[in-house]
């Protein structure tokens, strides 16, 4: 990625609980992260489309629905910054556990509770488990 300048957004958002910051979630550009250059997550088409690559939530604050806030939260501030589309990339674990790391792509289930669909497969894997690529349009 790139270095930020005064007017490139920051990339990504906070979630806190009080003054402390209990997650966050990864929101930029596509072509100014690595994704851009994925030779295992596909580009769906041309257009100049966000993405959420990770999100995080301090082990203390998980299960009390941050993931989901925070992935509202990046698909607003996308919306802001005139975004046309976002996209994930989270595992597809069809309701298996997965680990705590390869989780932080986020999972299909989340991704589709926030109104993303399935544009395409990936050559990408997680933790076991096959990545999707899943796009919201904000247009």
């Amino acid at each position: 990625m790139r270095g930020l300048c005064a007017q490139d957004p920051p990339p990504g958002v906070l979630a806190y609980d009080g003054s402390d910051v209990v997650g966050w979630a990864g929101v930029h550009p596509r072509a100014d992260t690595a994704l851009a250059r994925s030779r295992t997550i596909p580009h769906v088409d041309e257009l100049d489309v966000w993405s959420v690559w990770c999100i995080r939530v301090r082990a203390e604050h998980r299960g009390q629905g941050i993931s989901h806030a925070l992935l509202a939260g990046a698909v607003e501030f996308a919306q802001g910054y005139g975004a046309p589309a976002i996209e994930g990339y989270p595992l597809d674990n069809q309701g298996g556990k997965a680990d705590r790391t390869s989780a932080n792509v986020g999972t299909r289930a989340l991704f589709g509770r926030a109104r993303f669909a399935k544009a395409a497969d990936t050559g990408s894997v997680v933790g076991g488990f096959p990545r999707v690529l899943m796009r919201l349009d904000l247009r």
